[in-house]
């Protein structure tokens, strides 16, 4: 047996709705399997400061909403405190949801698909009240038989 190291990156774009979380995983689950690697590691991306990654609990949808309802709480819009409001009252708010979370996730590549746990998603979480066009990158590092 013959393991060839490979690096394989695409993107792809999601519409969100505006503000909340959006399940992903299987547009990452498609670049992984379009990547032919076996094993190895996936890297997700997304290009935007008023968006960002999370991996979260797939089974109950509370846990989501009870993640926006903290942060609605400790970020909420219109905050006084902030003199960034360019694009609206959700604009700064945005940014520090988005430095708070993540913009990238590293998830393992077995039998070439993400090796995720039994009750683990990968969801884009948008920050903006408005709906957005946002892209993300996916980057699958790994090995193959040959």
């Amino acid at each position: 047996m013959i393991l060839a190291n490979m690096i394989h990156q695409d993107s792809f774009t999601h519409s969100t709705p505006g503000r909340g979380t959006s399940d992903i995983g299987a547009d990452v689950g498609r670049v992984v399997a379009a990547a032919g690697i076996e094993r190895g590691t996936a890297t997700v991306f997304v290009h935007h400061t008023s968006a960002s990654l999370i991996l979260c609990e797939n089974a109950d949808p509370a846990v989501r909403s009870d993640l926006e309802g903290w942060l609605a709480h400790a970020v909420p819009d219109g905050d006084p405190r902030f003199r960034h409001d360019d694009e609206g009252p959700d604009d700064m708010p945005a940014h520090v949801r988005a430095v708070l979370t993540a913009t990238s996730l590293t998830i393992p590549v077995r039998a070439g698909q993400l090796d995720l746990g039994t009750w683990q998603g990968i969801y884009l979480y948008e920050h903006r009240s408005a709906p957005h066009r946002r892209r993300i990158s996916v980057t699958v590092l790994g090995g193959a038989t040959v």
